[in-house]
């Protein structure tokens, strides 16, 4: 596997966002919403408890966490 490179800053709330709206709109999360705090509060599923995330750094790492479970699941073809 191929190591991801290091960030050279640390993700933007703007960001953030765009990835939170990409994972409820492919329905891979229910609910992300921003709080005036600056954390977010995520859901999974609809039945499923309101989890809160600290930043926008755990919402890129939570978009990364599910592409990785996505193609990690996908059939390799060659």
């Amino acid at each position: 596997m191929i190591p991801r490179p290091l960030r050279s800053s640390p993700p933007t709330a703007d960001e953030a966002g765009a990835w939170a709206d990409v994972l409820v709109r492919h329905q891979l999360l229910h609910a992300a919403v921003l709080a005036p705090t600056g954390q977010w509060l995520v859901q999974d599923q609809p039945d499923q408890p309101v989890r809160v995330l600290t930043g926008p750094a755990d919402i890129v790492e939570l978009a990364a966490y599910i592409q990785h479970r996505i193609r990690s699941k996908e059939p390799r073809t060659r």
